[in-house]
């Protein structure tokens, strides 16, 4: 063995011992690099800026005389719906951008530096919560503006968008996998969008469950993303708790404890 290799498996062994502290630390600075990367290219934000705005409006106005009677009736009901969907959606960026800069051997560079091996992938996540609460503050805002005012109170408001970008963070684990194991970005967005399109519109997040037909209204009650956004509702109109927002907790921990690990043993193995 050579002394580059030698170095190469001093480096290897080096990293896969990193302290906890250490990991936090490098995992804290990738994010921040996922923050630059947003401010120098903004045009990633157009996602979580201008699809609530243009979501809000054009679900409210065409399906709020419909359901509801008028838009401003509506407006309780299609807010939370339109928070989760979008949240949910821009969950999609972590695995696409995550598989685009393997592609590029952004993360073959990072092999090189004295860093943890599960910073880029730990730094990622946390970088992309910043697009969940840019995306959850502008669809309370756009429903403010239209005449949406949350029965709840703030401080309800608020642990309901705790909530949504909890969960939101949850799901990316799973679309973070796909980036791993994907062979390109395009594949990782269209496995993604084919999970999520159904979960997404398949619930109660636009129209109330008792108008679908009876064979879909047992999907809809069982759906995950239903019992997010009745868990969404009920704090911002009712300003209460009820067992959807353990189910949603539940939920986020599960998907957690099942995928972060796969995710994780699958990062390894590529990098």
């Amino acid at each position: 063995m050579n002394s580059t290799q030698v170095n190469a498996a001093a480096d290897r062994k080096l990293k896969n011992h990193t302290s906890f502290g250490q990991a936090v630390r490098n995992s804290l600075t990738m994010a921040y690099r996922g923050v630059l990367k947003i401010r120098r290219t903004p045009e990633q934000l157009f996602d979580v800026t201008l699809q609530p705005i243009i979501f809000t409006l054009m679900f409210t106005y065409i399906f709020g005389g419909a359901i509801s009677g008028d838009v401003l009736s509506y407006l309780p009901v299609i807010i939370p719906g339109i928070l989760v969907q979008t949240v949910i959606t821009t969950s999609i960026v972590t695995g696409v951008q995550l598989r685009e800069d393997m592609d590029k051997g952004v993360f073959d560079r990072f092999k090189s530096l004295p860093i943890a091996r599960i910073a880029p992938l730990a730094g990622a996540l946390l970088a992309d919560t910043i697009r969940y609460t840019i995306a959850t503050v502008l669809t309370f805002g756009m429903g403010y503006i239209m005449g949406y005012r949350p029965e709840g109170g703030l401080g309800y408001v608020a642990l309901a968008a705790l909530l949504v970008i909890l969960c939101s963070w949850s799901i990316s684990w799973i679309f973070a996998f796909f980036g791993v194991i994907a062979r390109t970005a395009s594949s990782v967005q269209g496995i993604s969008m084919i999970v999520l399109f159904p979960l997404t519109f398949l619930s109660n997040a636009f129209v109330p469950v008792d108008t679908m037909p009876n064979w879909l209204q047992w999907f809809v009650n069982i759906n995950p993303i239903s019992h997010l956004v009745s868990a969404v509702r009920e704090l911002t109109n009712n300003g209460t708790a009820g067992w959807d927002l353990g189910i949603s907790l539940i939920g986020a921990a599960v998907i957690v404890a099942v995928f972060a690990p796969i995710t994780v043993r699958a990062y390894m193995r590529r990098t």
